[in-house]
């Protein structure tokens, strides 16, 4: 897992280059002229996603990912998300692996999404994104996917 924020990302060259690229799209986009939805970068190697919902009192289904690094970043709102290694979740409860995604039961610890704040996870990371810090509010996020497996 990375945490970190837009504002350094010179620390992060030498990353694996699909990633480093995800983390300067995430820099040098202009959020508010794109529409919610899916854009390519580079076909199924790099694509993002945006998306706008409500965030959750709770998430109790960690998310997995094998195919792909997964960068989460908040384009407005703010969000908890939960954190732990995968080998900390003690049960699979839904696999879709057409989608590369397997949901899990597991503690998790919480880091604050907000800003110019990322995370990035690694197919080694359990994360449950989507938790209201206090009430739950509107959020619109942008999640980078780069391909890895």
């Amino acid at each position: 897992m990375l945490y970190g924020t837009t504002r350094h990302l010179e620390t992060y060259r030498g990353i694996h280059p699909g990633v480093m690229r995800g983390l300067e799209l995430l820099r040098d986009t202009d959020f508010s002229r794109l529409e919610d939805g899916r854009y390519e970068v580079d076909g199924e190697n790099l694509f993002f996603f945006i998306q706008s919902y409500e965030n959750k009192p709770v998430n109790e289904t960690p998310e997995s990912h094998r195919k792909y690094v997964d960068i989460q970043y908040l384009i407005s709102g703010q969000e908890l998300m939960g954190i732990a290694p995968l080998e900390d979740m003690t049960e699979v409860v839904e696999a879709r692996p057409e989608g590369d995604i397997w949901l899990h039961h597991g503690p998790t610890d919480k880091i604050l999404v907000t800003g110019d704040r990322f995370v990035a996870f690694w197919p080694e990371d359990a994360h449950a994104p989507g938790i209201a810090v206090d009430e739950p509010e509107p959020c619109r996020k942008c999640v980078v996917k780069v391909r890895v497996g």
